[in-house]
């Protein structure tokens, strides 16, 4: 934890959180009963971090409060791990940086389909590979450069010691190959922790199709003779008793029935050995049957690093018109542009005003974010500055479109228009914006805008 001081003396220590993830191990139960006691079932948060960087520095790269957004996708051990869905995503193609090639001084990447890689046992299990997957399409969608990204696989001397593998998905900037997310097989040590420390079971509870049969040996106290016999020890003693592992009792109840006692160690009683004749103790190997299976779920942690990924993002997309560096152009994809739509009247005529507004108020109806820009500057100039900003689509209002209501929809990046009525440019718009359209299949479905353009 990253300590700080509290109050205006600072004599009250405090610590701030180094990731979301330990508020979703805390409140598993209450998860768990959310999802109505099934397995597997994830959760997430979002929220801000802090880690006691040294040297703060590279604007968004290393930061000492930052905003993580966690999943903890808890599965069942026993089930290998499989993921449902991993058939959806098991053509997908990364790029893969393995522990081996690394060893060997290389960072060359091998281009391999995920169910490849599972299979293979070079990624652990179908739910890592899974998420690693869905990163990948995640970064795709956000508009990263995908030869620009790589999935590189934990060495053995940084992974942490309860993992049973992690990738972190990198992409490349100006500064580097960096760390955006990170995904990880936490096996089950969080919840495992957390109940130790809290005495609070977090643990699943099935009903078992078929009842399970379970030769064990069971130990037996007298209890009218040991708490007399050991008094301010006997919880020692028999938290000692009860720790014996199946050989050890197996081995003792051999030698109770030959000599008629045994010695065992507990640590702070007497000389730490302690004698237990029959007549206090018996191990007797007896048939357990379960009805309830009790296990505690495994954690696969993907772990996205907001400000890096949006840094990295903006390198990605920004680049300049051909022949013209000085205008600049980011290429945010419609689904994550923060602006989708700028609306242009060619004229400040007062009618060309009332035709952009009814447009603006359609768009804001269906939660499209635009802006007007009815400022006295070319076409040119004001697409120009709204391609600085990220703003991928246009349209502009003009003297056709007081006479039959049309409208022409430019992109951002190619500069191409098409012209349609105002139905389908908001239909349009909206399918660019969701993301189920891009560019090319909108100009395939309307006609283009052929007339001579300033731009």
């Amino acid at each position: 934890m990253f300590q700080t001081s509290i109050g205006p003396s600072g004599g009250l220590a405090g610590y701030l959180r180094p990731e979301t993830a330990q508020g979703q191990f805390l409140t598993f139960q209450k998860l768990l009963e959310f999802n109505q006691q099934a397995m597997p079932f994830a959760s997430a948060s979002i929220g801000k971090s802090f880690r006691n960087e040294i040297s703060p520095r590279s604007g968004l790269m290393r930061v000492r409060e930052f905003l993580m957004a966690e999943i903890e996708h808890f599965v069942d051990p026993e089930g290998g791990k499989s993921h449902p869905r991993f058939v959806e995503v098991k053509d997908v193609e990364l790029a893969l940086l393995s522990r081996e090639v690394q060893l060997g001084g290389k960072t060359d990447v091998e281009k391999m389909s995920i169910g490849k890689a599972v299979s293979s046992g070079l990624v652990d299990n179908e739910t890592l590979g899974y998420f690693l997957a869905r990163i990948q399409l995640f970064l795709k969608r956000l508009g990263v450069d995908q030869s620009k990204l790589r999935f590189r696989q934990h060495m053995a001397n940084e992974m942490a010691h309860y993992a049973a593998d992690c990738w972190d998905a990198e992409l490349l900037t100006s500064y580097g190959w960096v760390e955006c997310v990170g995904c990880a097989d936490r096996s089950a040590y969080d919840l495992t922790v957390h109940a130790k420390r809290t005495g609070v079971p977090l643990v699943v509870r099935e009903t078992r199709n078929e009842p399970l049969r379970i030769e064990e040996w069971q130990i037996d106290l007298d209890k009218k003779k040991f708490g007399p016999r050991f008094k301010k020890d006997g919880k020692a003693v028999e938290a000692a008793v009860e720790a014996l592992t199946q050989e050890q009792r197996e081995i003792f109840a051999g030698e109770l029935n030959k000599d008629g006692r045994i010695v065992i160690d507990v640590p702070g009683v007497g000389n730490g050995k302690v004698e237990l004749e029959k007549d206090i103790l018996e191990i007797v190997k007896r048939t357990r049957v379960e009805n309830i299976r009790e296990y505690t779920p495994n954690v696969i942690e993907p772990s996205f690093g907001i400000g890096r990924i949006l840094y990295s993002l903006v390198e990605h997309i920004y680049w300049s018109r051909p022949g013209d560096e000085a205008r600049g152009v980011l290429s945010f994809p419609p689904p994550v542009a923060p602006t989708k739509v700028l609306l242009v009247p060619l004229s400040t005529n007062p009618e060309f005003s009332k035709l952009v507004r009814r447009f603006s108020h359609k768009l804001r109806a269906l939660g499209i974010s635009n802006r007007i820009d009815d400022t006295s500057a070319s076409i040119g100039k004001r697409y120009a500055r709204n391609d600085e900003l990220g703003t991928p689509l246009g349209v502009t209002a003009d003297f056709q479109s007081l006479k039959d209501g049309s409208f022409t929809l430019r992109d951002r990046d190619t500069m191409k228009q098409v012209r349609a009525s105002e139905e389908e440019i908001v239909a349009a718009i909206k399918s660019l914006s969701e993301g189920t359209e891009i560019w090319e299949d909108v100009a395939k479905r309307l006609p283009e805008f052929t007339e001579q353009q300033v731009d």
